[in-house]
Formats: structure tokens, C-alpha cells, sequence
């Protein structure tokens, strides 16, 4: 573990984003913009979600970013024949200039969000430039390095925030006042509309103020990890030194934080509650799962709490006994980090009570959606283990100190629709 810390007054090079011709859907040549797009490779959840998708039209980005096939060998090699035929059809066209791309996501309730795409220079985590808040898995690094090297393109930008309220941010405003390259609802209701940035001076100002700002990674911790991996592969200077990014400046625009939830298939919830008894406090929430959500924020507020379901209610588990947090929770972290409740949920329920390995796609799942991880979990006979969101400081704070939190332990967003502008190596 990295206990040194970053922070960003000390932070030797600052973030450094290039333009790029950006790889883009032509309009005439599918059905809509918005029947192309996906959600990022990681939270297509749906059990129906990766069908619909391939369904929505034949030329959607899924058939990229999560090839079927036989094999992983297989899946790449149709990933990079679907890029290269849909190259030559022009149903993906490239940009005629280099430029960084503002992007814009509304919804119906008036949230706004906006950024921008361009390709980051690949950073260590020792230059505290990109900052990691979550460990990464392995086998997910290696299958995104291999598709990635298959199709020698960053076919979706991963999420990157940073406070800066400066030159970059007013580029952005005064980009999104001019008509858009392209503005399309997709069918969750949110609004998207792209703007190239070509003129020099603008790129300059984006430039100069980035260089002096560091960024946490919001969502796309294995994509970075993949975009070091690939780099440190080839002699530099490569384009690999770069990997495709949005940036939003959180001082303008806010991200909304929620948890990721765990379902775990192989434990009935009769089981987990028999495991915890004695342990934890348990209460049994007969209320619907809006209701029993509002209960379990109540409970986090005095400390490590967790909402399980899977048998038709749900069970709030809280108050955890301080000896067994003392010989569970490693005690060489800061103090913002033992209390995580993801800290609490790998260290002493999954290794110590449920001896559940956090890594293994058998036994665990990590869902983004709440009902969706309640409906598995009922389904399936399992247990879905619900989380309350953190706060984004506290996950700034812990990754500026070099700390790392559980994997996936949170859920930033907006994330980026997958298909409005890919990056191509060769171009």
C-alpha cells in the first residue's frame, strides 16, 4: 500500500490531454444514434441487457465492447473483424481534424453534466497525476487488454474527475452555447449531445489549465489499469501513451455517488443471517425496497450498516461487534478507511464470517442496479447484500492519501454512453 499521498499543489506534472480524430457512427448509415449505444462493457446488467442491445440495431457498440463467441480468443478476433468491416462499410467514419470533444448528458429530473473527451497520457500511480480509489482484478485487466490489443482502438472512455473551475471549465461552457456534432435520447431518458473543439487557442487554454490538476478515476479502474498495461508493452513513444478519457470538472458539475451491490449466488439469506447472529445486529424490514433503502441510510449515519434480501423481505444488519471489526479489519489503514462499509463487508463478513473469495465470479457479483440485485437474488435463491453510497470526498480524501478502497465500492455517475466517439490507434 501507498501511504505517501498525492495532493494536488504537490503533484510534479499535471494531467495531459491531447486531441484526437475521433472514430464516430455516421448517422445515415444506422438506424439512430441512440440504438447504437450502450451503458459501459461493465453494467450491462439486464439478464435480457446484452440481447436488447444486439437487437436495438446490428451496428450497436455492445457488438465491440462485448463480443460473443466461443472462446476469448475468439470474441477478440470478431471484435476487430466487426471494426475493421464496419471501417470499410463507413458506418464508423473519422473525424477530418484532431480535436477534444465536449459532451453533454441531461436528464428528465435536470441534472446536467459535462466534460471532456480526449486522449490522457498514461500516468503511474507514483506521479499521484490519475488516482486510483479501488483495487482492480486481474483476469478483467488481462480480458480488456486483449481486446484492446485485438482491435488497437479505445472503443469507450472511462470517467475521470477533478475540481478546477478555471479555463478548461469555461471552454466547456462557451463550446456547449454552438450547435452540436451530433444530440440523441437514449431510452433511459437522458439527453446527449457532442461538440468538437478544433480551434487552437481553446485546445490551449483546456491544455494549460488540466496541466496543472490531478484526477480521480470515477469509473474505469480496470480500463486504466489495462491502458498501463498496454503502454508499458510497447517502446515509447507509442500510441498506447495514451488512452481515451472524459474528464468533468466537479466543482461545475457534480457527480451522483451510489453503491455497488453484492449478490452472492451460492448463499441463501437464511444462511448469511445464521452467520451473522450474535454478530451484528439484525432487524427484519417488512417495508417496500424504497422504504427499507431510507432505513438502511438511518442506520449508516451511526455507523456500518447493510441491507440484506433475497427471500422476500429485507433484513437490516448494523451495529457490528467492535471485537470482531478489531480482529477482522486490518488496523494499518487510515481511520476513514476502516469504517467503509466495504471494509467491513470483505474484511469480516465475506473473509472472516462467509469465507466467500471476493474474486470469484461463482460465488460473487458486483450490480450496480438495486432492484435488479434484489430480483437475481430472489430468483436465484441467493443473497443480495445492499450497500449505502460514500461521500466523493471521502473517497478523494482516502485516494490522495495513496489509499486504495475495496473493489467496487462505489458507483459514480453519469457514466458516459459507449458509441458516440471511439479512438483509433492507427488514426
Amino acid at each position: 500500500m501507498n501511504t505517501a499521498g498525492h495532493s494536488e499543489a504537490t503533484a510534479r506534472r499535471g494531467l495531459e490531454l491531447n486531441p484526437f480524430r475521433g472514430l464516430r457512427y455516421d448517422p445515415d448509415r444506422v438506424g439512430s444514434l441512440a440504438a447504437v449505444t450502450s451503458p459501459p462493457y461493465d453494467v450491462v446488467v439486464r439478464p435480457d441487457g446484452l440481447h436488447h442491445l444486439q437487437s436495438a440495431d446490428p451496428h450497436n457498440i455492445v457488438r465491440l465492447i462485448l463480443p460473443q463467441a466461443a472462446t476469448p480468443e475468439a470474441r477478440n478476433e470478431q471484435a476487430a473483424d466487426t471494426l475493421r468491416r464496419w471501417l470499410d462499410e463507413g458506418v464508423l467514419t473519422t473525424d477530418p481534424d484532431p480535436a477534444l470533444y465536449v459532451y453533454e448528458q441531461r436528464d428528465g429530473d435536470g441534472m446536467l453534466q459535462r466534460g471532456i473527451i480526449g486522449a490522457l497520457r498514461v500516468s503511474e500511480p507514483a506521479e499521484g497525476v490519475v488516482l486510483p480509489h479501488e483495487d482492480v482484478m486481474p483476469p478483467v485487466v488481462a480480458d480488456r487488454a486483449a481486446l484492446m490489443r485485438a482491435t488497437r482502438a479505445n472503443l469507450e472512455p472511462l470517467l475521470l474527475t477533478y475540481r478546477g473551475n478555471g479555463a478548461a471549465a469555461e471552454v466547456v461552457e462557451e463550446t456547449a452555447e454552438r450547435p452540436p456534432l451530433l444530440a440523441t435520447t437514449t431510452e433511459d431518458g437522458f439527453r446527449h449531445r457532442l461538440w468538437a473543439v478544433t480551434d487552437p487557442a481553446d485546445v490551449g487554454r483546456v491544455q494549460s489549465d488540466l496541466a496543472h490538476h490531478q484526477a480521480l478515476i470515477a469509473d474505469g479502474h480496470h480500463r486504466w489499469a489495462t491502458y498501463r498495461r498496454l503502454r508499458a508493452e510497447q517502446p515509447s513513444p507509442s500510441a498506447w501513451d495514451h488512452g481515451l478519457v472524459l474528464l468533468v470538472d466537479t466543482a461545475r458539475y457534480p457527480l451522483r455517488v451510489r453503491a455497488i451491490h453484492r449478490l452472492l449466488h451460492r448463499l441463501p439469506v437464511a444462511d448469511a443471517l445464521a452467520a451473522v447472529n450474535g454478530l451484528f445486529r439484525v432487524r427484519r424490514i417488512d417495508k417496500p425496497l424504497p422504504e427499507a433503502l431510507a432505513a438502511l441510510a438511518d442506520a449508516a449515519c451511526a455507523g456500518n450498516a447493510f441491507l440484506f434480501a433475497g427471500d422476500g423481505t429485507f433484513h437490516l444488519v448494523d451495529r457490528p461487534d467492535p471485537d470482531l471489526l478489531a480482529r477482522t479489519v486490518p488496523a494499518d489503514r487510515p481511520a476513514a478507511w476502516r469504517s467503509l462499509d466495504a471494509t467491513v463487508l470483505h474484511a469480516t463478513l465475506l473473509d472472516h464470517v462467509w469465507h466467500i473469495p471476493e474474486d470469484s465470479p461463482a460465488h460473487i457479483a458486483y450490480i450496480h442496479d438495486t432492484a435488479a440485485t434484489v430480483e437475481k437474488a430472489e430468483r436465484d435463491g441467493g443473497t443480495a447484500v445492499l450497500l449505502h453510497p460514500v461521500h466523493e470526498e471521502v473517497v478523494r480524501d482516502l485516494a490522495r492519501q495513496g489509499v486504495t478502497m475495496p473493489r467496487k465500492s462505489t458507483s459514480f455517475g453519469p457514466k458516459p454512453a459507449s458509441g458516440l466517439v471511439l479512438r483509433a490507434l492507427e488514426l
